[in-house]
């Protein structure tokens, strides 16, 4: 194979106008994605009512079965058609459409936590408040993934409803809601965010993908069906201004969130520190250097746990053992003294066995 047919080859595999729809094609797609009707309000009262009981029960099954009936991708994905094509009228419907569209989440899932008899806090809830990084990395990969289904000649149902999974709208929003019912403004400002991080980061990926196929904008500012020579120099000076702006915009929009994200390493660190702390609070480290020049043929040590059942107290207790192996049988002076050392860096042991490892000589 030549160097020019490989190359041709590897194009071919990352060309992403080949199966393209055509342009009035993804734009007739985005606007009914976009469209809000009754039958679209009542499905998604039904998902959020679904993704709530989901989130105040921990069922995953439910609120996965939820984000799948949602309808809120289709806004999202026609304000990023918008804005990479400056169709105000698209981006104008879109905007409205989801804005109602939160409205009505919102209400759904307050009244629902509000009539709950289940008022705990649960897993589900707590994670889908607390935007980080990682969260914004999802959206804007799933945004890159719905952008490119919606610009397939085939029809992109089945890669949107797994965009629509992974991506998570409605789960913040459920969890702003469970705020809201509580009153506690915190919790619910911060489940908002995470949504608003979604929305923006999936826009942002799908919006990508339309400025790679080149979407034409929309030069035809007063709608007469004559494009001058003035609407496209307007169009594409604010295709340039608008683009500079959300480039700011979001990275403003975004510092809380690596903040959260710095908070959220910060203590799993800390977490793992003291992870390791209880796991080597006998210092077992110190003692396997201690014993190596007491014990003659000294292979290794260990520290493990016990369990027994007292019938007077009728309560599981757990006892601390020790393990030394060496290779050869130590006499009762090196036993006693290897206890001895042991005891220094665990006061509660219970006992030390002493094992003969034959091969490790």
């Amino acid at each position: 194979m030549s160097r020019n047919s490989f190359q041709h080859r590897i194009r071919g595999y990352f060309n992403l106008r080949e199966g393209r729809a055509s342009y009035e094609g993804m734009r007739k797609r985005i606007i009914a994605g976009a469209r809000i009707d009754g039958i679209h309000m009542f499905e998604l009262m039904a998902a959020m009512l679904i993704a709530s009981i989901g989130l105040n029960v921990d069922s995953t099954e439910a609120v996965v079965g939820a984000m799948l009936i949602c309808p809120l991708m289709g806004s999202v994905l026609g304000l990023a058609y918008g804005v990479a094509s400056v169709d105000v009228k698209i981006l104008r419907q879109s905007a409205s459409g989801l804005f109602a569209q939160i409205v009505v989440c919102l209400v759904t899932s307050t009244i629902y936590f509000l009539i709950s008899p289940l008022s705990g806090q649960t897993e589900a809830l707590v994670s889908n408040s607390t935007p980080t990084i990682w969260d914004l990395t999802i959206a804007l990969v799933g945004g890159f993934a719905g952008g490119l289904g919606m610009s397939r000649q085939q029809e992109p149902a089945i890669l949107l409803s797994g965009v629509a999974v992974a991506t998570a709208l409605m789960p913040p929003l459920c969890s702003t809601g469970y705020g809201l019912a509580l009153r506690n403004a915190i919790f619910a400002a911060s489940a908002f965010y995470e949504f608003l991080i979604n929305v923006v980061f999936i826009a942002l990926g799908a919006e990508f993908v339309f400025l790679m196929l080149r979407v034409p904008l929309h030069a035809d500012l007063n709608d007469d069906g004559v494009v001058t020579e003035e609407e496209e120099r307007r169009v594409k000076l604010t295709s340039r201004v608008m683009r500079r702006n959300i480039v700011i915009a979001t990275g403003i929009f975004v510092i809380p969130c690596v903040f959260i994200s710095a908070n959220v390493v910060k203590s799993t660190l800390a977490e793992n520190g003291t992870v390791f702390e209880v796991f080597d609070q006998y210092q077992t480290e110190a003692t396997t250097l201690e014993l190596k020049v007491a014990c003659p043929g000294f292979v290794n040590y260990s520290i493990g746990s016990e369990d027994s059942y007292n019938i007077e107290t009728d309560t599981l207790e757990q006892h601390v053992i020790a393990t030394v192996v060496t290779e050869e049988e130590l006499s009762v002076g090196e036993k006693t003294e290897a206890e001895a050392l042991i005891q220094i860096n665990v006061p509660n042991l219970e006992r030390v066995d002493f094992e003969v490892d034959e091969s490790a000589a």
